[in-house]
């Protein structure tokens, strides 16, 4: 049985994974009810996680505040909500075993020490950081360690590190690996584990069977598959959803200053993100409209287990800005 197939045959457990450094937004929402709907849709548990552990990005008191919205939404988990901040050891022996298998060593290059050894940024684009050239894998020659990388490499057999997956939405997507991202971080030079490595132990550990989540986390997950490979762990099925975008095309973001969700109206708000979704639910009541778009949801998807999946190329989540409110 493959890393895939093994996901599927389990119970369906889907995740949605905020990061305190904001509240939840107009695009941070879309991601949040596609999660919940599939979890509901396949009779599902939904869990929700709080990656908290960029501790100087986080903003005081938004991780309680987006619990909050959540509530007030109607999306509430199934489960305690976890906390990455409080499972550092989880991912210490992750680091540590992935070390005993030699695939992970110290690094002394600086992010100018990198840019510095190579041409051009990562697949073209100039906000991508320096593919790493490689530069510690012989040994740090006296130099201190700063981060910790993966040595990416003949993985699954392969040089090039290939790696192929199916996205329920986007379709069949593949990525080199150590061609478009070379050895990436594991733990930073601030001792902060990095978020492949934490998001790939935490669903790992907590039985997460599929991932939903906005497209603009799609270029990590060959870095994930890689990690999963190495740990030993079950592949996940995917789902990008579209991304919510400004009147000037830009992705909405806290880091871009991306509006909180004005939640006076959460229904407004839910049916908003539907529409992203494709989803034209009913109801007056916050009850009725999510029953209905569970509804909606479900008769476009095949249950967890099956060959294939409606979502998969479906025009009607390739919307990706909110309509207006009327």
């Amino acid at each position: 049985m493959d890393d895939r197939a093994a996901a599927q045959v389990a119970p369906y457990v889907g995740r949605f994974a905020p990061s305190p450094t904001g509240l939840l937004h107009a695009g941070s929402l879309v991601a949040a009810l596609a999660s919940w709907l599939d979890a509901r849709a396949h009779d599902g548990r939904w869990r929700v996680r709080i990656e908290d552990l960029d501790t100087p990005r986080n903003v005081a008191g938004a991780a309680e505040a987006i619990l909050r919205q959540l509530d007030t939404l109607g999306l509430r988990a199934d489960a305690a909500v976890v906390r990455q901040s409080r499972r550092t050891a989880l991912y210490e022996a992750a680091l540590q075993r992935l070390e005993a298998l030699g695939r992970a060593y110290p690094c002394a290059c600086s992010r100018r020490d990198i840019a510095l050894a190579v041409a051009a940024p990562a697949a073209g684009d100039p906000r991508a950081e320096a593919i790493y050239p490689g530069t510690c894998r012989a040994g740090l020659h006296g130099k201190t360690p700063r981060s910790v990388r993966l040595r990416v490499e003949a993985v699954e057999g392969s040089g090039e590190a290939r790696i192929d997956w199916l996205d329920r939405r986007l379709g069949a997507q593949h990525q080199d690996v150590a061609r478009a991202v070379g050895d990436f971080v594991l733990k930073r030079a601030d001792g902060v584990f990095a978020y492949q490595l934490a998001v790939v132990v935490d669903d790992a550990e907590q039985g997460v069977t599929d991932v939903v989540r906005g497209e603009d986390l799609a270029d990590s997950t060959a870095r994930q598959i890689v990690l999963q490979r190495l740990l030993g762990v079950p592949t996940p099925r995917y789902l990008h959803t579209p991304l919510v975008r400004a009147a000037d095309g830009a992705k909405l973001s806290k880091q871009t200053g991306a509006e909180p969700l004005a939640l006076d109206d959460p229904l407004a708000a839910l049916r908003d993100a539907g529409r992203v979704l494709g989803i034209e639910a009913h109801g007056t009541r916050l009850a009725d409209w999510l029953a209905s778009a569970v509804a909606r949801w479900r008769d476009r998807v095949e249950p967890a287990g099956g060959d294939g999946d409606a979502l998969g190329h479906d025009a009607r989540l390739a919307a990706a800005r909110t309509p207006p409110r009327p």
